[in-house]
């Protein structure tokens, strides 16, 4: 049992941002939703942790249905989901290692050493080894995502979410933090679900990529799917091509007034 995500519906007010979108996640795999910044993949996100409950359709996570889940319930399957955010989340005021333990320290059993050891095995494998008294003003891009991904894989989870985890850096560095997830995969066998607009990234680390659009799963398929497939939308997104992409003369779904963004 892993992720299935079945017809969602979500909206803000009036704004329609998921219009029945389905995807399946099956246990061990790394899989990723695509589509342009602002189109509501972090809004799928927010769903498979009960963030935010969907106005129609169903979220089942390892065989439990998450919006039916009360505050321990939640709780409960939080511990079995790493998140890694966007830009990280670091809080600044405290040192690597303390921001990487600090989930680690609201599970019963834990002593101080066995928190500590645990941190020093999850910086060298995301490698920061020795860097764990620095903070995150004394870190790179790359370096504070290291981290973040650190963090999230200290409680041992069972899934890990990424939203747009390579935003912001160069290609070297892109590289080496999808390296990382493929490493999560391949060596701690969790199951992933990667939300991304950088097609690049996700060819290297999915193993199934979905298309997010008009708040539906416009295509899914493997990577040797997606790359041969005609459909125009895809094409386009897959390509740069906007007028590829824009066949129907709509532009990017998920902004409501003010500009301000539901989600990426």
């Amino acid at each position: 049992m892993s992720i299935y995500l079945t017809e969602v519906h979500k909206a803000f007010g009036p704004k329609e941002v998921l219009k029945g979108f389905s995807m399946s996640i099956e246990d061990g795999e790394t899989a990723a939703i695509v589509g342009p910044s602002g189109i509501g993949k972090s809004v799928l996100l927010k769903h498979v942790v009960g963030l935010l409950r969907p106005d129609a359709g169903s979220v089942v996570v390892d065989g439990v249905s998450v919006p039916e889940l009360d505050r321990k319930g939640l709780d409960r399957l939080r511990r079995r989901i790493g998140y890694v955010f966007q830009f990280a989340a670091l809080f600044d005021s405290m040192s690597i290692a303390e921001n990487v333990g600090m989930g680690l320290r609201r599970i019963p059993g834990w002593d101080r050493r066995r928190i500590e050891d645990r941190v020093e095995d999850c910086l060298a494998l995301v490698e920061l080894a020795g860097m764990g008294d620095r903070y995150p003003a004394e870190l790179s891009g790359g370096q504070r995502k290291r981290a973040g991904l650190a963090r999230a894989i200290a409680p041992e989870p069972k899934f890990l979410l990424y939203d747009e985890p390579t935003t912001g850096l160069d290609p070297v560095t892109t590289s080496a933090i999808d390296r990382l997830i493929l490493r999560m995969r391949d060596e701690l066998g969790v199951t992933g679900l990667v939300v991304t607009h950088d097609m690049t990234s996700a060819f290297r680390v999915a193993d199934r990529i979905a298309l997010l659009h008009d708040g539906r799963a416009r295509f899914s398929g493997t990577p040797a799917e997606v790359k041969a497939a005609s459909d125009p939308v895809l094409k386009g997104f897959v390509e740069g091509d906007p007028d590829l992409y824009y066949r129907d003369g709509r532009r990017r779904e998920g902004m409501h007034a003010g500009g301000q963004d539901h989600g990426a």
